[in-house]
C-alpha cells in the first residue's frame, strides 16, 4: 500500500541530485567566468551572491539523494553491539527522530519563504534576487530529505515484520 512513496522519493532524488551536478557545474563556469572577467578589469557583481545561494541548494537538495544511497555518515557504535535481527530498531528511532526534526524545521523554513513571497523581500546587492528563490530551493530540499527519511522508516518498518517471520 505504501509502496509507491519510496518509488516516489527514489524518482524526485535523482532529480534532485541530477539538478545538484548542474549546480556544481554553473558555480565552476561563473568562478571561472568572473576570474577571467576580472583580469580584464570586469565583474559579473554577484559572484559571491549567486555561487552562495548554488551552494546552499546544491547541499539541501543532495541530502535526501545522499541519504538515499548511504553516503551521509553514520555512528554505528551501539548498533554494532546489538544483535543483527535487532538493528533496524535503533536506526528507525534515529530516522523517525530525524524525520520530526528535519519536518519542524521545513515547517518553519516554508513559513519564512512564504513571508518572503509575500512581503517582496529581495537581496541588498546589485542583483535585488528575491529571497524565495534561493530560501524556496532550501525548503525544497529539506521536504524531500523528509520524504526521503519517511520512505525510509516506511522500509524499515514493513521489511522488519518479513526478517521476523524468517527467523
Amino acid at each position: 500500500m505504501t509502496a509507491w512513496i519510496p518509488l516516489l522519493s527514489r524518482r524526485l532524488n535523482q532529480l534532485a541530485g541530477g539538478l545538484a551536478m548542474v549546480l556544481i557545474i554553473y558555480i565552476t563556469g561563473h568562478i571561472l567566468l568572473e576570474i577571467g572577467l576580472r583580469l580584464a578589469g570586469l565583474s559579473t557583481y554577484v559572484l559571491d551572491e549567486f555561487v552562495g545561494y548554488g551552494v546552499a541548494t546544491m547541499t539541501f537538495l543532495g541530502l535526501g539523494y545522499c541519504l538515499e544511497r548511504g553516503s551521509l555518515i553514520r555512528v554505528k557504535l551501539l548498533v554494532d553491539k546489538l544483535p543483527s535481527r535487532w538493528h533496524w530498531l535503533p536506526e528507525l528511532l534515529t530516522t523517525l527522530v530525524a524525520l520530526f526534526t528535519f519536518s519542524t524545521l521545513a515547517w518553519i523554513w516554508g513559513k519564512n519563504v512564504w513571508r518572503s513571497y509575500q512581503r517582496g523581500t529581495t537581496s541588498d546587492t546589485l542583483a535585488e534576487t528575491p529571497l524565495w528563490l534561493p530560501e524556496g530551493m532550501v525548503w525544497l530540499g529539506m521536504v524531500l530529505l523528509c520524504l526521503t527519511l519517511l520512505a525510509h522508516a516506511l522500509t524499515l518498518f514493513t521489511h522488519t515484520d518479513d526478517k521476523q517471520g524468517a527467523r
